[in-house]
């Protein structure tokens, strides 16, 4: 698939073998049983190498499965208020923030302005910089309260803390579940067992045995 008549031929070790013509180059590396790929095509002569194209692509391949692996994936959520929203809204919304947070993922906050509010965008600001405050254990400002148009944007990212309390509230839940468990096992098998105490209203063997004497007739 080489096109160009000459070419900067490299050798399967990394050699430097000059310029030599396309097809003398070809039997270069077919003579070693190798292919010759264009590596550089944009350079004048463009530069081909001696390889085994097969085993480069397979290792291209894995290189890149290995990036894709390490990869952080970035989850970015919004949420959008009003300068006037009120508090029960104001808190569902603060509440889907702490979810997002402890969920590691980034939260960006529109405030979005109407009419006349445009005037006033300090108003948003305030409400931005309140929510960052009431959230600060789990949330961080990574980008502070800015004015995008007629919107207010501001970008909260996850602090090593999100995620953590929810984790240890799950765990004590679970010691919770399995001491109650534990309890109603013992007293299932306590309610099962047959009762092993005396008769308090029964005497001693002896004073029934005198008492049946007693009340036979003398003969």
């Amino acid at each position: 698939m080489i096109r160009a008549p000459k070419v900067r031929l490299i050798g399967e070790s990394g050699e430097q073998l000059g310029i030599k013509g396309s097809d003398e180059a070809r039997e270069y590396a077919w003579g070693k049983n190798l292919d010759l790929v264009e590596v550089a095509a944009q350079a004048d002569p463009p530069v081909a190498k001696v390889m085994d194209y097969g085993k480069y692509r397979y290792e291209q391949e894995q290189k890149a499965k290995v990036a894709r692996k390490h990869q952080v994936s970035i989850n970015v959520k919004e949420i959008k208020l009003r300068p006037k929203i009120g508090i029960h809204d104001y808190n569902t919304k603060k509440g889907h923030v702490e979810r997002f947070l402890n969920q590691r993922a980034k939260v960006k906050v529109t405030i979005m302005f109407r009419g006349r509010e445009t005037t006033h965008p300090e108003r948003g600001r305030d409400l931005l910089l309140r929510l960052a405050e009431e959230v600060k254990e789990i949330g961080q400002v990574e980008s502070p309260p800015l004015l995008d148009g007629r919107n207010m944007v501001m970008m909260l990212g996850p602090t090593k803390s999100a995620g953590v309390k929810k984790e240890e509230d799950d765990a004590k839940a679970e010691d919770t579940q399995r001491d109650e468990e534990a309890v109603q096992g013992d007293g299932n098998r306590q309610a099962d067992a047959p009762s092993q105490e005396p008769d308090d209203t029964a005497g001693p063997p002896g004073e029934a045995q005198a008492s049946q004497a007693e009340a036979r007739p003398a003969g």
